[in-house]
């Protein structure tokens, strides 16, 4: 019975709770009158530690004398395009040089076979022996740090070599070529002379050494291993051939097993490594059948960018050997493609070629050849015989040389990257001939040098190179390439001709190139972040305009500049900052027009409103120097004041040190912009006064604890910055310093409290919450204006940075009602306070972040994620929009694992067993064949080393992938002041107000705190979400093709073209009877193994 009694108690209790659970009610007027005081002291506090006021009061006495002006982004966009195209032009110049004193040195040099010479090798310089003696070819080399050159030591007056490890570096060939470019040493400096901002020169040879100024020393890898071969790079490739279409065919049969298949496989993906974005490319695996390593692909060609390259090379690896060998099949299909590419203008429409990969061809498919190629050979084939076998080898020569291709023999992984090469010599031979130097510009690269000192869009490079051929008379027919020249040109340097002040708080400039693709733009972001190293990512020079403007649906900005025309267009767009957290809504005007003599497209945006409207204001440089010299004055580091890159002297100083040097009259030589010059003295001038207000307050008043800095910003990139607190007591000891690249204008994006102030009313503040790796404070910013002539135009933005400690203060000060409040006309709960256990008080921003709460831990988290009950009410009543946003940019965890089981669980056993059975084949092959060249080809071992621990290495962790995501964001609608409601979540009913707290972008929320509605009401999440295709939409949107612009050269033929040449000791004619015997006498070979 008494267990029973404590029972009934119980449960009356509980349900006592539940009641008073029920009747609880939060009185909406009472957190009215806590938003508005709150409000008010805010407000106070505020402006006065800002002294927004007062900036505003002194734009309003000068807008007398300012000057309105209407940015026309048609006129911009022409302008700046023209000084970018003489920009580039003048690298062009510099290479065209270069290419012509090459020539020359070739066209009077005759070859010595006995030719002794010595000159740098970058691997060697400065390299002494035990005895202290510089080492062979490694003479003494002076380097000097040079700030041109990202403070690399560097020798200026003299360029250097590199020579690949795999390459003989006394070889008769290479030493004649390196003589011959010595004469290139006078053109790289007289260049530098001309045009000082030059970056690298360099001549890549097509015998392998690499000539570079200015010299280095050059550093190899952890293995000692120069790898670096300059054939290989894009610059080269591309200056090299014209555009291609490539059908690679691979035997898959059984005779191709272990060694043989890892050749095969490394051969592939140097092929694919050796195309660019204007190639085009498939690839075919056959045994008995004909079958695609991508399905999706089947019977077309796709573009060979980054992306499909790495996406075939995957499906490359994962070829498995079974069957018996039918190339004939494999042959027509093939041509088939090539031919439907031609026919139907896709593709390259220039070169074409087959690559066949095989251990042997047996079959007799002349009439393949017959029916699809001869008498035109519009495809060339190229052959690779993989293996120590020889016997077949007169088959595969012969199916080269009857189609104006190329045989090679590789029977170990090193011989691969020489031998790939040769196919891009043959493909050069009717541009050789025809003496046509088409110059080249490279799609964007990354530059590893600037990973940690640039803004991630702006790491990339772009290189400009031109191909250098013999003119001898007695070779002309063979075509032979000397080498290719060529220069970098980072990008940083290119869109710095497009200065961030006339663009405004949310313009940009970006360039394309004749795919789409982007060389610079602000949102691009070519690095993620594994673990704590950051990397490239494997797409990261493949991302289409369409992927970054994806509010452009039927991409016609992107069609226009693809197609290289001038004009504009505008977009609605939803824009994000703080790394996509906060959505903004703009309207985009985008003009936009092509760069001659390139295959780029520049374009830039003004954002509708102030960002298409500027003043200009006028004051002595006399008072504005006084002004410009304050200690608390700082300009944007990052923009061009003045070009301090052309005269070597002027490169000490920083912007601000050049820009008064030069308005002093003590540096006229330096090339100022001074429009910008004459803004920055004006902004000196009208923001002075701030100086002595906030030293006043210092001075005079006791500043509060937890005021800690006080700031401002305008469209010249000028900053003024008062620190209220010393270094030791700040809370946000980073923000605002050189590291705090978010908050300072750079060349690539005006500060973030700039950007948000701009899309806030003027005079109203607006308040967010940081949150830096665990350090939290608040930020308040507010926009000024001016006015003049009937416009009014955004001068700039000025803030004020505090600790959440002072800020909680004031909060929870206001939220409380004494015990002696007359309740008397209040229905509801009262005395009420934010510090009781049964209420929940929050401070959330205009995009639900919260800035206040009890539990520090929950400031800067999104209110969905820790309510979803009341985030989610609020959303159905419209006080929250939700805005879907999209990031093609995005990383994900690879879900598709490619490692077989057994591969796995047999991981160690395997990779010993490989690395004996390629020491077995290889030392094999060394006896078999007295290979002593291979002696010096230190990296044979290490190459088959790493490719199986790679493998295997990569089969343990799980790899980040490209992938596309979409996540929400949420903003305010401020035509609702308040909401009230009450939820019901089971056994319990939550109430909650909701009040704008006035003149900021503050909500006031007021919940009860003990009923969890967390059951009914899961959390919102702002997690981005991976947008997954059905198989059919996936493969469709792979092999799509965009609206591109081919180049507008090709090569593909001449009449006088020696195709004799095409591998093997001879060139090669066989005979029916002979082509016959050799397909018998593999018939009993085969029928005998």
């Amino acid at each position: 019975m008494e267990s029973r009694s404590k029972t009934h108690r119980v449960l009356g209790f509980f349900f006592l709770w539940i009641g008073v659970q029920a009747q609880m009610k939060i009185p909406p007027e009472t957190v009215q009158q806590w938003a508005s005081i709150f409000s008010s002291q805010l407000r106070d506090l505020s402006t006065k530690y800002s002294g927004s006021l007062l900036l505003q009061k002194k734009l309003k006495d000068v807008e007398p004398i300012v000057k309105m002006v209407d940015v026309d982004g048609g006129d911009l966009v022409k302008d700046y395009a023209d000084q970018i195209e003489r920009m580039l032009g003048s690298k062009m110049k510099s290479v065209k040089r270069l290419a012509e004193s090459a020539e020359d040195a070739d066209l009077y040099h005759d070859f010595n076979a006995s030719l002794e010479f010595d000159y740098y090798n970058s691997m060697l310089i400065n390299t002494a022996d035990e005895d202290g003696n510089f080492v062979e070819l490694g003479g003494e080399f002076p380097l000097e740090d040079n700030e041109h050159f990202d403070k690399m030591p560097v020798n200026t007056q003299q360029s250097a070599i590199q020579v690949p490890t795999n390459v003989y570096n006394k070889d008769p060939d290479i030493l004649n070529a390196i003589y011959n470019s010595e004469a290139l040493n006078d053109v790289f400096v007289g260049n530098f002379q001309k045009d000082p901002t030059l970056t690298w020169q360099y001549f890549g040879s097509s015998t392998g050494f690499f000539r570079i100024y200015p010299g280095i020393k050059w550093t190899p890898d952890t293995n000692g291993v120069a790898a670096f071969d300059c054939r290989n790079r894009n610059w080269y490739i591309q200056a090299a051939t014209s555009p291609k279409d490539i059908v690679v065919m691979v035997d898959i049969s059984g005779s191709m097993k272990g060694l043989k298949m890892t050749i095969a496989k490394h051969t592939i993906n140097t092929i694919l490594d050796t195309l660019g974005e204007n190639d085009f490319v498939n690839v075919i695996a056959y045994t008995d059948y004909v079958r695609y390593v991508e399905p999706c692909f089947k019977g077309t060609l796709v573009q060979a960018d980054l992306d499909n390259r790495e996406h075939f090379k995957m499906l490359v690896d994962e070829l498995h050997v079974k069957g018996e060998a039918k190339i004939k099949n494999a042959m027509k299909e093939s041509f088939k493609i090539l031919n439907e590419a031609r026919v139907n203008g896709q593709g390259s429409m220039c070169n074409q070629a087959i690559m066949l990969i095989t251990d042997g061809a047996m079959e007799d498919f002349r009439s393949v050849f017959e029916e699809f190629n001869w008498p035109d050979r519009r495809v060339r084939v190229f052959t690779y015989l993989i293996g120590r076998e020889m016997t077949f080898a007169q088959n595969t020569k012969w199916i080269a040389c009857n189609n104006k291709g190329y045989y090679t023999h590789v029977s170990t992984l090193a011989d691969v990257q020489e031998n790939v090469m040769e196919y891009l010599h043959v493909l050069s031979r009717p541009m050789v001939i025809n003496h046509d130097h088409d110059i080249i510009w490279t799609e964007a690269y990354m530059d590893t040098v600037l990973f940690n000192t640039k803004a991630q869009s702006l790491l990339l490079m772009t290189s400009v190179a031109m191909p250098v051929f013999s003119k001898k008379k007695e070779t002309l027919s063979h075509g032979i390439l000397l080498g290719v020249v060529g220069t970098d040109v980072p990008l940083t340097e290119v869109m710095k001709l497009a200065p961030r002040y006339t663009l405004g708080a949310h313009g940009y400039a970006f360039l394309i190139t004749n795919n789409g693709y982007i060389l610079a733009h602000p949102d691009l972001r070519p690095l993620y972040k594994d673990g704590k190293k950051l990397k490239p990512k494997p797409n990261y020079n493949s991302v289409d305009l369409s992927e970054v403007e994806w509010e452009d649906a039927d991409e016609t900005l992107r069609t226009a500049m693809v197609r290289g025309e001038t004009g504009s267009h505008s977009l609605n767009v939803r824009a994000s900052v703080e790394s996509g957290r906060r959505p903004l809504y703009l309207v985009n005007e985008y003009f936009y027009t092509n760069i001659d003599d390139t295959p780029f497209s520049f374009g830039m945006v003004l954002t509708r409103g102030h960002g298409k409207l500027m003043f200009v204001g006028n004051v002595s440089v006399e008072e504005g120097l006084h002004d410009l010299t304050s200690p608390d004055l700082s300009i944007a580091s990052e923009w061009t004041y003045c070009e301090t890159d052309i005269d070597p002297a002027h490169r000490k100083y920083t912007q601000l040190q050049a820009a008064v040097r030069y308005l002093l009259g003590k540096e006229p030589d330096l090339e100022c912009d001074e429009l910008l010059l004459q803004q920055t003295l004006f902004d000196a001038v009208v923001t002075a006064p701030m100086e002595a207000y906030w030293n006043a307050i210092v001075l005079d008043d006791r500043v509060e604890p937890g005021v800690e800095t006080a700031f401002l910003g305008t469209r010249a990139g000028l900053m003024r910055i008062m620190r209220y607190a010393g270094v030791e007591t700040r809370v946000a000891k980073k923000f605002l310093t050189p590291v705090d690249k978010d908050n300072l204008f750079t060349v690539d994006h005006f500060p973030l409290w700039y950007r948000l102030a701009a899309e806030n009313p003027p005079g109203s503040f607006f308040y967010y919450p940081v949150n830096d790796k665990g350090v939290k404070f608040v930020v308040a910013t507010t926009s000024v204006t001016v006015s003049a002539q009937g416009k009014t135009a955004m001068a700039g933005a000025v803030g004020l940075q505090m600790s959440l400690d002072l800020l909680e203060k004031t909060f929870w000060a206001i939220t409380k009602q004494a015990s002696d409040t007359d309740c008397s006309n209040i229905e509801g709960l009262c005395p009420l306070s934010c510090e009781s256990d049964d209420l929940r008080c929050l401070l959330v921003d205009n995009h639900g972040f919260i800035l206040l709460s009890k539990e520090r831990k929950e400031v800067g988290r999104f209110l969905g994620e820790l309510d979803g009950s009341v985030m989610s009410t609020l959303i159905k009543m419209g006080m929250y929009k939700k805005v879907s946003l999209f990031d093609y940019q995005a990383m994900c965890k690879n879900s598709h694992h490619h490692a077989s089981g057994a591969r796995t669980l047999l991981g160690p056993f395997y990779v010993a067993a490989a690395i004996a059975r390629w020491i077995f084949s290889n030392a094999l092959m060394f006896l078999l064949d007295l290979n002593l060249c291979g002696l010096w080809h230190s990296d044979y071992f290490v190459d088959a080393k790493a490719g199986y621990h790679t493998t295997h290495k990569q089969k343990k962790v799980e790899a980040l992938v490209p992938c596309e995501t979409a996540y929400p964001g949420f903003t305010y609608d401020t035509s609702i002041k308040e909401a009230n409601s009450i939820i019901k979540c089971g056994r319990c009913q939550k109430m909650f107000v909701v009040q704008q707290v006035p003149d900021t972008n503050l909500l006031l929320a007021v919940t009860e705190a003990n009923c969890d509605c967390s059951r009914q009401y899961g959390p919102i999440p702002l997690e981005p979400k991976e947008i997954k295709y059905i198989a059919t939409v996936k493969c469709n949107r792979m092999k799509s093709q965009k609206v591109r612009r081919r180049p507008e050269s090709c090569h593909a033929y001449h009449p006088k073209e020696n195709a004799k040449d095409c591998g093997g000791a001879c060139s090669i004619s066989l005979s029916i009877k002979l082509f016959s015997a050799s397909l018998l006498l593999s018939g009993s070979l085969l029928r005998m193994t």
